[in-house]
């Protein structure tokens, strides 16, 4: 399976997965990601990459 990158903005913040354009049917527990460190994050559950946007 590829794993999924999603490109967030600064004022989109804070980021939790599932997000809204994820179907119902694959939905799991939310988590708040933290990308202040390393400017992205992968969940824990899906495997999908939030990735801060530098503009």
């Amino acid at each position: 399976m590829k794993q999924k990158t999603v490109e967030v903005k600064p004022q989109d913040l804070p980021i939790a997965c599932p997000n809204k354009d994820m179907p119902s049917w694959s939905s799991h527990p939310k988590v708040y990601l933290d990308l202040s460190k390393l400017g992205q994050a992968c969940c824990p559950y899906c495997s999908t990459k939030y990735v801060l946007a530098c503009n």
